[in-house]
């Protein structure tokens, strides 16, 4: 995945595949970097928002999570997703 980034360091998809990648090999401190690098690319992409904020929940960084959270349920319903806005929301909720 990251010979995908190397050559193209624009694309969000190989980006946001990288750092599911480096989760499963349990580097989150290596994928959180990648997914945010996503949504400063590519501000649209609400999956990026999602697990973001699951990452950084997990890590302990429940501040930055909400953060993301709430901007993860602003793109998400300007998209019209709710399937995704519901589940942020409902991520969100469990923080507070």
């Amino acid at each position: 995945m990251e010979e995908f980034v190397a050559q193209d360091a624009n694309d969000s998809f190989s980006r946001y595949a990288l750092a599911l990648e480096l989760e499963k090999e349990n580097r989150v401190s290596d994928a959180l970097p990648q997914l945010r690098e996503v949504i400063a690319r590519d501000p649209g992409l609400v999956a990026a928002y999602q697990q973001l904020g699951r990452l950084l929940a997990q890590s302990g960084s429940i501040d930055e999570a909400r953060e993301i959270y709430r901007q993860g349920i602003s793109v998400a319903g300007a998209a019209g997703d709710q399937r995704a806005r519901s589940e942020m929301q409902l991520a969100l909720d469990t923080l507070d």
